[in-house]
C-alpha cells in the first residue's frame, strides 16, 4: 500500500500484523488492545488487525489463559483469536508487521521479501517516551508480567494509531 490518504478513502484498508514467538501472549494481547482502540475510535472498518508467531509451538491454540484473564479484567475479549505462524506472504498483505522484540524482528527479517523491509518495525518504536524497545515475554513469569505487557502495548497502540492517522487517514 502506498502512503496516500485516498487509498483509505477509496475503500482500501490499512492492515496491521503483530508478531511474537508463539502467538499466545504478546501478539494476541497487542491485537486485542489495538482492536479495542479501533472500536472505541470507530476505525474498525478501515484498519484491520491480525497476529502471528515466528514459531509454530502453539499454532491453532487460543491465547494463554493468563493473557485472556488479564484482558477480560480490562474489558477485552481475546477468546476468538488463534495462534498461527507468520509467512513471507504476510508482508504483501500487511502495511505494518510489528515485532514484539529484537529476536522476533531478526526472524522476520530473515523471511521478509526484498522491498518490504519498511513494513517491519519493533512495536515499541511507537511508544518512544517509554524508552523500551521490546515487549518482554511474560510466558515464564508471574501474572504481573501480563499486566506489564498490557501497559506497554497500550502505549504503543496509541502511538501506532497516531502514525496510521498521520500516514493514511
Amino acid at each position: 500500500m502506498t502512503n496516500h490518504r485516498s487509498d483509505v478513502d477509496s475503500g482500501t484498508r490499512v492492515e496491521v500484523l503483530f508478531v511474537c514467538m508463539g502467538n499466545i501472549c504478546r501478539s494476541p494481547t497487542a491485537q486485542g488492545v489495538f482492536r479495542k482502540l479501533l472500536e472505541t475510535e470507530g476505525l474498525g472498518t478501515v484498519i484491520g488487525t491480525d497476529s502471528a508467531g515466528t514459531h509454530a509451538y502453539h499454532a491453532g491454540n487460543p491465547p494463554d489463559q493468563r493473557a485472556q484473564e488479564t484482558a477480560l479484567r480490562r474489558g477485552i475479549d481475546l477468546s476468538d483469536l488463534r495462534a498461527r505462524v507468520v509467512t513471507p506472504e504476510d508482508f504483501s498483505k500487511f502495511d505494518y508487521v510489528l515485532a514484539m522484540d529484537r529476536d522476533n524482528f531478526e526472524d522476520l527479517s530473515a523471511i521478509c521479501p526484498h522491498g518490504a523491509e519498511p513494513k517491519l518495525r519493533l512495536f515499541m518504536e511507537f511508544a518512544p517516551q517509554l524508552r523500551m524497545w521490546e515487549v518482554p515475554d511474560p510466558y515464564y513469569g508471574a501474572a504481573g508480567g501480563f499486566e506489564r505487557v498490557f501497559d506497554l502495548v497500550g502505549a504503543a497502540s496509541a502511538g501506532l494509531l497516531a502514525d496510521i492517522k498521520r500516514r493514511f487517514l
